[in-house]
């Protein structure tokens, strides 16, 4: 008899950010899940009211979950900065505005600390992860956190975000700098990932054989 193929599980990534995308989709599909977005089931992004990234993830997931019966997978994220007693923290996307570009909210934060020396410019990434599984009544809940620092200055072309400005102290280089994997082992949302694998290992998530779309 011949054995029926694995059917993978559907998930849907709960971000229009497109960098995020990029970072999550590869994940998912290496745990054997099948990655769909947002924009194919038609699902618009909520208003992030949350006070806190873990509630803010926590609404994505929600949201999405509403809209459609499949897993989910939401991220929130932010930069908090010491110098600005952990600023812009939840503000972080939109810092210097409602829809600022990555470029206003770069020059907003270099503004802000202008003039600070390197030891003063400590900051740290977080990421909060969230991943509800279809059918279940609570989410797996996994946070990452990336230490790091402030440059005066832009560098790198790579990444999004605040990426060109972030220096990982370890690699002398900013997160514009390396590439997508010294990237995934460094950075908050690549230890988020890597904290929500050992969750999912340790209840047996995904299934063998997933459901069909």
């Amino acid at each position: 008899m011949i054995a029926s193929p694995k059917r993978r599980t559907p998930l849907v990534l709960a971000t229009h950010n497109a960098g995020k995308l990029r970072e999550l989709a590869p994940w998912v599909s290496s745990l054997g899940l099948e990655p769909h977005t947002l924009d194919e089931f038609g699902i618009p992004g909520p208003e992030e009211t949350g006070s806190t990234l873990k509630a803010n993830a926590l609404l994505k997931a929600g949201h999405a979950r509403n809209h459609c019966s499949l897993a989910v997978l939401a991220d929130d994220s932010g930069l908090e900065v010491d110098a600005l007693e952990g600023a812009p923290g939840v503000a972080t996307a939109d810092y210097a505005g409602p829809g600022a570009r990555a470029e206003d909210n770069i020059r907003k934060l270099l503004i802000a600390l202008a003039g600070l020396p390197s030891d003063r410019r400590t900051a740290r990434f977080r990421c909060i992860l969230v991943l509800w599984p279809a059918g279940r009544r609570s989410p797996f809940v996994a946070e990452g956190v990336c230490s790091g620092r402030i440059l005066a200055a832009p560098r790198g072309t790579g990444g999004f975000g605040y990426d060109p400005v972030f220096e990982i102290p370890e690699l002398g280089k900013s997160m514009a700098e390396i590439d997508r994997d010294l990237k995934s082992r460094y950075s908050h949302r690549g230890q988020a990932l890597k904290a929500l694998q050992n969750l999912l290992a340790s209840a047996g998530w995904p299934p063998e054989n997933g459901p069909s779309r």
